[in-house]
């Protein structure tokens, strides 16, 4: 049994390193949209159902096979996982290069290129995420075949084994293999692991199976050990039918609270952990770590309370979890609660995080397993449609939560009506019998008044900005606070930009660098729309592309004309991911400004930095169309990674500190950029461009607002050798957002 335990171990770490890779590769060629992750993720649950549900079905057409059968099969699946490692990554990049053959040809709307790209996905990850499914039905098939007297509670030990390993891919990849190798060799770590399981699997059932000593099978007159075969108990007993008649409904709401409340958990958190990759690892890890202590006592109490009575005594103890477990769903209002003293450090945001959704996931992971050991009583084919019922679950829960719900009611409304279908499992669990007294009526009445007691005393972010206005979509929840110059846009609590004229810089400097007249301009990402807002003041079409679907509604509150400049015929705003934009649109530009939200080790952010990105970019320049670049700051190894980046793009790159000392503007061309005075410059710009320029200062004259900027050219290679060893920003080495080696050992 231990080797399974180990199998199941290094497949857990190994699932989890993929879903964070496909992700990742999905978000590069297809776009950082809620969509387009919603897909992934819903593809990926959706291959888990598929193959537990087959392997299930398949189990119980061959049960009477030797055990050896079902651990080659098991092997066969492991090694058909492994084969993802080398294939999905190239199969997806495929895709982006057929749809983007296709949109030159067809001129798609978003729904038609999502309909395309989510079909691509599904087609290239499902048939590895169905093997994945099947693993759980194979391997207890073999177990129930060798080792019967484990078969009772073989899925909860295969589920403890794997939710481990889970542990060990969300810190592994978060924290060292992607930064140490990148994601196509992280991958090809995955793939050697499973094929080392599938090796192993194979060898054991080839050689031990024969000399381990088989139990007799049981017949369909004698119940199982332990557990009890809930068909025979439902017949038998009142509370034993009702009690399994909630077995499913209850999986099933498990999976779609737990993957729903993630959602909820990003927009709660992030503002004490930063929107780094390591605040989400974080929170999984949490997530992970606390399943598995909840599986482990689950395996504990069940080993000693088994022998007295154990279908009634796991009803009872399923019943007490599942409330317990509705009021455990809200105490991340308290954890996130901005009037509990926290530095914005991850460390002291991590132990937010640990009491505030480990409680709950301690719990789930006691619940979710004893449902599923109560259900099958240790046979494969009914584990796997329980387990199938839970992946379905947790392919509604992030859908339900972050198109409907957080939209509609919020953070805190999100996790009170999550937490109902929880109570409301609960109490049907612990309903009176003839069996049973009414104990669960006081329990059921404490938790109600916790939950109570916890949705009225606590707070939300937002209530530390009295007066500001707040919007919530399916994308984040964005605050435009403060007055006057003051004004701040913080987006899932993170402050992403003020009114600087470093911001009208970022537009007025390429347009006056170019040579002829500019026809049309790109800025990529809106913000408080400044950058925008300044390229229309020189009377030429200009588009904005925004990710997040409420940043624009709050114009205004940062631009009093801001309904006249959306009146103007050539203002367009666009809702959608920068590259995805840039894949799909067949216009070309004199100008694309690219300002990505801070900060620099954002997740996601290396996205708008790497060669890939510039080189998409550059097919949407006219010739002789200038890219600015912002870049706040950041360690010289950023600095040197983004410039390399430029300069493996772009033949020209020129760069310039910002009129307020910090930060650097690049500009980049396939063509020769003359150099001009501050004064030259100042010509070139139209009347009402140079009154935008000069609106917040801080000089008098354009000339000199250009000056300290044109004077502070720095060369290219400055940048790259900040840090010569530095490699280039990929797509596949995001340097900017993993830095936890370079930080933590220098």
């Amino acid at each position: 049994m231990i080797l399974f335990f180990c199998f199941f171990l290094m497949s857990g770490f190994c699932s989890l390193v993929y879903q964070v890779v496909w992700l990742r590769v999905a978000m590069a060629d297809f776009g950082i949209t809620t969509p387009l992750i919603s897909i992934v993720l819903s593809v990926f649950m959706a291959g888990l159902a598929l193959g537990s549900w087959g392997g299930g079905h398949l189990v119980r057409r061959f049960e009477s096979r030797p055990a050896s059968f079902f651990i080659g099969l098991y092997a066969a699946s492991e090694l058909a996982i492994g084969v993802s490692g080398l294939a999905v990554r190239p199969l997806l990049g495929l895709g982006r290069a057929l749809l983007a053959a296709r949109v030159e040809h067809a001129a798609w709307g978003s729904s038609g290129y999502y309909l395309a790209s989510g079909g691509w996905i599904g087609l290239v990850l499902l048939p590895f995420c169905t093997c994945m499914g099947a693993t759980f039905p194979l391997a207890m098939a073999g177990i129930r075949a060798a080792f019967h007297s484990e078969s009772p509670r073989s899925f909860s030990y295969l589920y403890l084994a794997n939710v481990l390993g889970a542990m060990a891919g969300a810190f592994g990849s978060a924290f060292v293999f992607i930064e140490w190798i990148g994601f196509s060799r992280t991958l090809l770590l995955a793939a050697a692991l499973n094929a080392l399981i599938a090796a192993m699997a194979w060898a054991f059932a080839r050689s031990a199976i024969g000399s381990l000593h088989r139990s007799p099978r049981p017949t369909a007159s004698e119940p199982s050990q332990d557990i009890g075969d809930p068909a025979e108990n439902g017949r038998s007993s009142p509370l034993g039918g009702r009690a399994n008649a909630v077995v499913l409904p209850l999986l099933f709401a498990t999976g779609l609270s737990s993957l729903a409340m993630e959602v909820v958990w990003t927009r709660q958190f992030v503002p004490f952990l930063g929107p780094v990759v390591y605040s989400f690892a974080t929170m999984l890890a949490v997530y992970l770590a606390a399943t598995a202590a909840g599986s482990r006592i689950y395996r504990v109490w069940i080993g000693r309370a088994g022998a007295l009575n154990p279908h009634l005594r796991t009803a009872a103890a399923a019943g007490n979890a599942a409330i317990l477990a509705g009021c455990c769903a809200l105490l991340p209002l308290l954890a996130a609660d901005p009037r509990i003293p926290s530095r914005h450090r991850l460390l002291i945001g991590a132990v937010r995080v640990a009491w505030g959704i480990g409680p709950f996931c301690g719990v789930l992971g006691f619940l979710t397993p004893m449902l599923v050991d109560r259900w099958s009583a240790g046979d494969p084919g009914r584990a796997g449609r329980a387990y199938a019922v839970n992946a379905l679950g947790c392919i509604a829960g992030p859908l339900l939560s972050g198109f409907l719900l957080l939209p509609i009611v919020g953070e805190r409304w999100t996790l009170v009506l999550l937490s109902f279908p929880l109570f409301l499992g609960g109490v049907c669990f612990s309903l009176p019998s003839p069996n049973k007294s009414g104990l669960w009526q006081p329990k059921a009445a404490c938790a109600l008044v916790a939950s109570v007691l916890l949705i009225i005393l606590t707070r939300d972010f937002e209530t530390l900005y009295p007066g500001a206005q707040v919007r919530r979509d399916h994308t984040a929840t964005v605050i435009a606070t403060g007055q006057g110059m003051d004004r701040m846009l913080r987006v899932n609590g993170v402050g992403i930009t003020n009114l600087t004229p470093i911001t009208k810089m970022m537009a007025h400097l390429p347009l006056a660098s170019l040579e002829s007249p500019p026809q049309r301009v790109l800025i990529l990402c809106f913000g408080m729309g400044t950058s925008f807002r300044s390229a229309l003041s020189w009377g030429v079409p200009v588009t904005a592309v925004e990710l997040v679907p409420s940043v624009p509604s709050l114009f205004g509150y940062f631009h009093r004309d801001a309904q006249t400049v959306l009146a103007s015929p050539r203002a367009t705003i666009v809702i959608d991911d920068a590259r995805r934009f840039l894949e799909r649109t067949q216009e070309t530009f004199d100008v694309i400004v690219i300002d990505p939200p801070p900060p620099i080790e954002a997740a996601g952010s290396s996205l708008l930095y790497s060669r890939e990105f510039y080189q998409l970019a550059a097919r949407r320049l006219r010739p002789g169309g200038i890219l600015q670049q912002w870049l706040p700051g950041g360690e010289p190894i950023v600095k040197s990674a983004v410039a390399q980046a430029l300069g493996g793009s772009f033949p020209y790159v020129r760069v310039f500190h910002s009129i307020e000392g910090w930060g650097h503007h690049f500009l980049a061309s396939a063509t020769p950029m003359i150099p001009h005075t501050a004064a030259e410059l100042a010509r070139r710009l139209p009347l009402a461009a140079a009154g935008d320029l000069l609106e917040w200062g801080p000089a008098a004259t354009v000339e000199t607002q250009f000056q300290p900027v044109v004077t502070g050219e720095i060369p290219l290679q400055t940048l790259i050798d900040a840090d010569p060893h530095a490699p280039m920003l990929t797509d596949d080495r995001p340097i900017n957002e993993y830095y936890f080696l370079r930080r933590t050992f220098r």
